[in-house]
């Protein structure tokens, strides 16, 4: 979830946390937009039981919409959903690159540091995994993290190659090892029948999942999730992961650049992402959603689905999850060399700095507001109002952003990563020196 953290800093004998004033403004900035967005993708498809429905259920609701529900979910599917993960695993290895560059100033190695890092945000992510949500990034970002160090010492032209096969490439492998039951049958109805089989399959794991989510106790939920995670989930997850991990090659590739340390030296490149990932955005994004009108008009079901279809709209997602998120940075990035929308947009830096606390309590938020032993809204919810509750809630943590860091330094959640990394409790409260309130924190 929570990218390792935008920092500029003098050299320095000693690793240390850096303090607000060593911050990139723009990067906590991009950082906090892309935490809503993640929010709003967690809530439209997640936390609100959609995906655990049946599939007859989902069409009947969505040909049935009201017109707010349906401009909402077909605007999430064209702009948010994948767009801002893919805009969080951009800033993730963007992070490395800058505690690269910090490590090389102090003439140091990044190693100990960054697996100790990793180290705790992977035990922090199974906690969340297993404890709270089942959806946690955290553990997949931490175990993919350990791959940034095979990469530091590469070439730009390596690292651009080795992004685009991982982000696109690796879509169409993925799709051949999801779908290699199916094509070694042998004949293409013995092929259909497996993949109904699979399909009966996974619906029944979703049933009872939903079941123990919508009456269960805390620890039936628990008990759902996990097993849900295991037997449905972590299969697809295995195959998905690799295109994220082609996204943090592209923050590496931009930090080893210093493309964000100097924003009025690369204006035109940013210009040039601005309109070429509009192009790429459309192309892949509208040719899904072209696909889910044609699913929910029942021309295809997943049982009839020609293979080649599943083929080419793999790398077309990706292509278009890459290029939105190249318009959301791109056009972020210039609006921010303006200085009324600096201030304006400087309003989601707070939320970015806490990232990982705001992400963690979302989930526990949720999960209250949506499962049973909670407020038990899930499945209740029509698109246009999980948007509406997930403006509220960040919106909520925009303000209490502000307010803690305008005493701490750290969020809660970040001050105890911290201080599990460097081995010893950090300051928590604002000194004088850096209590002075910077673009980051203004």
């Amino acid at each position: 979830m929570t990218p390792a953290p935008s920092e500029v800093s003098p050299p320095s004998a000693e690793a240390r946390p850096v303090e607000s004033s060593e911050r990139l403004a723009l990067l906590d900035t991009l950082r906090g937009f892309a935490l809503c967005g993640v929010f709003i993708s967690n809530v439209m498809v997640w936390f609100s039981g959609r995906v655990f429905l049946p599939r007859e259920q989902v069409l009947t609701a969505m040909n049935s919409a009201s017109l707010a529900d349906t401009v909402t979910w077909q605007a999430f599917s064209m702009l948010v959903g994948g767009k801002f993960i893919t805009l969080f695993s951009f800033l993730f290895g963007l992070g490395f690159a800058v505690q690269m560059g910090r490590a090389e100033a102090r003439g140091a190695s990044i190693t100990p540091l960054y697996v100790r890092r990793l180290g705790v945000m992977l035990v922090m992510g199974l906690a969340h995994l297993f404890l709270i949500w089942y959806g946690d990034i955290l553990s997949t970002y931490a175990v993919l993290g350990f791959g940034l160090l095979l990469f530091r010492g590469r070439s730009n032209r390596t690292l651009l190659i080795s992004a685009l096969l991982f982000a696109l490439g690796w879509s169409v492998v993925g799709v051949v090892i999801l779908k290699l039951p199916q094509l070694l049958a042998d004949t293409p109805e013995a092929g259909a029948a497996i993949v109904k089989a699979a399909n009966e399959n996974s619906a029944a794991i979703k049933a009872r999942t939903l079941t123990a989510f919508t009456h269960g106790s805390w620890l039936d939920a628990t008990k759902a999730a996990s097993s849900f995670f295991f037997r449905d989930y972590l299969p697809l997850l295995l195959v998905i992961t690799l295109p994220t991990f082609g996204r943090f090659l592209l923050g590496l590739l931009a930090g080893k650049r210093r493309i964000f340390h100097d924003v009025p030296q690369h204006l035109r490149l940013f210009r040039r992402l601005l309109g070429w990932g509009l192009v790429a955005g459309v192309i892949g994004s509208g040719s899904g959603l072209v696909l889910q009108q044609l699913m929910l008009k029942q021309v295809f079901t997943p049982e009839t689905l020609p293979t080649w279809v599943s083929f080419a709209v793999a790398p077309l997602r990706n292509l278009g999850e890459l290029g939105f998120a190249a318009v959301y940075v791109s056009g972020i990035t210039l609006l921010f060399q303006r200085a009324t929308w600096q201030r304006a947009l400087g309003l989601l830096a707070p939320v970015g700095r806490m990232a990982l606390t705001n992400y963690l309590s979302q989930s526990i938020i949720s999960v209250l507001f949506f499962y049973g032993y909670g407020l038990g809204f899930i499945t209740k919810l029509g698109p246009a109002a999980c948007v509406a509750y997930c403006l509220v809630v960040f919106c909520v943590q925009g303000v209490w952003s502000h307010l803690w860091l305008s005493r701490f330094r750290f969020g809660p959640a970040e001050w105890v990563w911290r201080s599990l990394t460097y081995g010893k409790a950090q300051p928590m409260r604002r000194d004088d020196a850096s209590g002075q309130r910077t673009p980051a924190s203004a």
